[in-house]
């Protein structure tokens, strides 16, 4: 369960980041995330198969919401905001300009 655990606290660190204002407790997908990490919590061997089935939904869900936020970021610092100049054109790529003294 060390591993089923980890996923859990970084889920959770994820929805802190994505609704901060909200309490963590009363939200709906927490609550349900956190009654089927109990529900499996301790199982004999034939609900083995539903364990690793929810940590596998829940892996998943954890990189959907790592991708969201890094979809979100790519999208704030390369969105079209009109033409650029060369300057910031190089400067985004990570390149600098020859310096031009008249």
């Amino acid at each position: 369960m060390a591993g089923g655990t980890s996923t859990l606290r970084q889920i959770i660190s994820e929805l802190r980041q994505v609704i901060p204002k909200e309490n963590l407790k009363d939200n709906l997908m927490l609550k349900y995330i956190v009654n089927q990490y109990r529900k499996y919590q301790t199982t004999d061997e034939q609900l083995c198969k539903a364990k690793e089935e929810m940590d596998f939904m829940a892996k998943t869900y954890l990189c959907y919401l790592q991708s969201s936020k890094l979809c979100r970021k790519i999208h704030e610092e390369f969105h079209s905001k009109g033409e650029r100049t060369v300057e910031e054109t190089a400067k985004m790529v990570g390149f600098k300009l020859p310096h031009d003294p008249k």
